[in-house]
């Protein structure tokens, strides 16, 4: 299947300049870039469905640069913005840089090949090129007329001609507006340095690109000829965005994104999202989705492709032992698995969506449970010794998965890690901490 093709079957094709297959088809191996802007330490799920146009690119044996935008990380994408962004600091984009670089190495196959993949960061050929170069190089190829007439421009201005000087958040700013010049060069510089004649990105970036390849036909003396390709943003079935969890963004690295969370987002994707989500994240085949698309919709409860498809991302992502610690931690809370198996961030992870109370271990002393469940948790698990002793003579009460008796001493059952009782109330969880 060659790229077009496969792109197209998972749902992750969008547009193409006219003469991109045929090239994608006359030329192996061609080389195409995606830009990344490192304006947070590390990528996320939506980076994540561009990052796999890279990959799908590499694996039909062709060349994928991943540029990491040290320059136009000061600056800041307006596509899909409605405001003018935060500007960082040199020091913060080079740690970015860094983060994004190591994540993207998890994907693609660096090595001195035809089709093994390279990162640059575009700050290296704009750390030395002047304002007044790059307007007299650059600047001059492209009217006001073409760059005004981009979507990304035409949505910050609204179609309000005061709101461009007004600053406000209809407008935009040059800093912005000059954007495009920017990524459009950096196109010219891949194309004329390293041979890059494909841009790929998302489909909001179709105006960027295109921009490049205006660029390139341009500054090339109308010789130069480039093509562009973009996908699919990735949305839910109601059309909101795909990425984002209760508690915010689903990023790449561990430290703000843990595993365990990681693997539960995946794990939790709607019925109606999966097949999608599963033919752009992973790399399974056509086959493999549709045998287990026929497995799902015989036994939906079992839920075979959230569980595929959150298994295949977590072990590229995270690898394989980040997963398996990840499906432990899920079984406790839903397959009976051993509580003392997890350590302190991972149990915090799996009870991170249930009611946290602190009980102060000096009063416990000498109490009994039915204390520690009502009064001493400040009547969040019980209201009352009365209510908790009823449920406990109907055994609905576990604390650590033992089942709570009416003479039980408060420090009968040992503390998690030594400072953390799960208690069970019927089919709700409360996590206590002894301080």
């Amino acid at each position: 299947m060659n790229l077009i093709d496969e792109l197209r079957w998972r749902g992750m094709f969008h547009d193409m300049m006219p003469g991109t297959e045929e090239h994608l088809l006359k030329n192996t191996p061609i080389t195409g870039y995606i830009g990344f802007d490192p304006t947070a330490p590390s990528l996320h799920i939506g980076n994540l469905a561009t990052i796999m146009l890279l990959v799908h690119l590499q694996r039909a044996g062709h060349r994928p640069l991943a540029l990491v935008g040290g320059a136009t990380g000061m600056i800041g994408d307006p596509s899909g913005k409605s405001a003018e962004r935060n500007l960082l600091d040199e020091d913060a984009l080079r740690r970015n840089q860094a983060g994004i670089q190591a994540q993207l190495e998890k994907f693609l196959v660096f090595d001195d090949s035809p089709t093994g993949a390279r990162v640059v960061n575009n700050y290296d050929w704009f750390k030395e090129f002047g304002f007044l170069q790059f307007l007299r190089e650059v600047g001059k190829h492209l009217t006001v007329n073409y760059m005004m007439a981009k979507d990304s421009v035409k949505r910050r201005i609204g179609g309000n001609e005061n709101s461009v000087d007004s600053g406000g958040a209809e407008g935009i700013s040059y800093t912005e507006f000059s954007y495009q010049l920017l990524q459009g060069y950096d196109f010219f510089h891949l194309y004329k340095e390293l041979g890059c004649t494909l841009q790929m990105g998302a489909s909001d970036q179709w105006g960027n690109i295109t921009t490049g390849t205006e660029l390139i036909r341009r500054m090339s003396g109308g010789e130069g000829k480039a093509y562009a390709l973009t996908g699919q943003l990735i949305t839910k079935s109601d059309g909101t965005k795909y990425g984002k969890s209760e508690t915010g963004t689903v990023w790449l690295d561990s430290s703000m994104t843990s595993p365990y969370q990681f693997y539960q987002f995946f794990l939790n994707a709607a019925d109606a999202d999966v097949p999608r989500l599963i033919r752009v994240f992973t790399l399974l085949s056509q086959p493999e989705i549709e045998a287990l698309e026929a497995e799902h919709a015989a036994a939906p409860h079992l839920r075979v492709l959230q569980k595929a498809l959150a298994k295949d991302v977590t072990i590229r992502v995270h690898g394989e032992p980040a997963f398996e610690a990840a499906l432990a931690a899920s079984q406790v809370l839903f397959g009976g698995g051993e509580l003392s198996s997890l350590d302190e961030a991972t149990l915090l992870d799996v009870f991170a969506g249930v009611p946290h109370v602190e009980v102060s271990r000096a009063e416990l002393e000498g109490q009994d449970a039915l204390t520690l469940l009502s009064t001493a948790a400040g009547n969040v698990i019980f209201s009352s010794k009365g209510e908790a002793r009823k449920m406990v003579q109907n055994n609905g009460v576990k604390l650590n998965r033992q089942k709570v008796t009416l003479d039980q001493s408060a420090t009968a059952v040992a503390a998690l890690l030594d400072k953390y009782l799960v208690a069970q109330k019927g089919k709700s969880y409360f996590l206590i901490k002894l301080v």
